[in-house]
C-alpha cells in the first residue's frame, strides 16, 4: 500500500454537510460524483496531499443508508492507493483477510475499488483503490 487515499464520511445530506466540511476545512469540494451502482453520491475535498470524501445514500437499500441507519453518520471507511489492485487483494487474501469484494470495480474519482470486511481488520472498513489509467 502507498499512502492514505482519502477518508470516507457517511452524511445523510451532502448539502448541508458540505457546507459544514467547506467552513472546518477552508476551502471548497473539487468533485461531486454519484456511483448509481453503489447507490451513493459523493463530494470530495482536497487538504495537502489529503482528501476526504462524503458519501451520501442515493436510495434506502444502498451500503450507507445501512451504515447510517445501524450506526448514524460519521468515518465510514478509510482507503489506500495500491499500484496493483489484483495483486494486493490476493496478497490480502492470502494474509487471511476477508475480501468483499473479489473483482475491483468501478468507484468514484477514476478508481478501481474494492473492500475489506471490518471483521477481519479490527473492525475498521478498509478499501483498496487503483487508479484507472486512459487507455491508449
Amino acid at each position: 500500500m502507498n499512502k492514505i487515499e482519502h477518508i470516507g464520511i457517511a452524511v445523510k445530506d451532502i448539502e448541508g454537510s458540505k457546507l459544514v466540511f467547506e467552513k472546518l476545512f477552508g476551502t471548497e469540494q473539487y468533485k461531486v460524483e454519484e456511483v448509481a451502482s453503489e447507490g451513493v453520491k459523493t463530494s470530495f475535498f482536497k487538504m495537502g496531499p489529503n482528501k476526504i470524501e462524503l458519501l451520501e445514500a442515493t436510495r434506502e437499500d444502498s451500503p450507507i443508508a445501512k451504515y447510517i441507519e445501524r450506526k448514524g453518520e460519521g468515518i465510514h471507511h478509510i482507503a489506500f492507493e495500491v499500484d496493483d489492485i489484483v495483486k494486493e487483494i490476493e496478497r490480502l487474501k492470502g494474509e487471511g483477510f476477508i475480501v468483499l469484494n473479489e473483482t475491483p470495480k468501478k468507484g468514484a474519482d477514476n478508481k478501481l475499488v474494492a473492500f475489506l470486511h471490518p471483521k477481519s481488520s479490527n473492525g475498521v472498513l478498509v478499501e483498496l483503490c487503483q487508479e484507472i489509467k486512459a487507455q491508449k
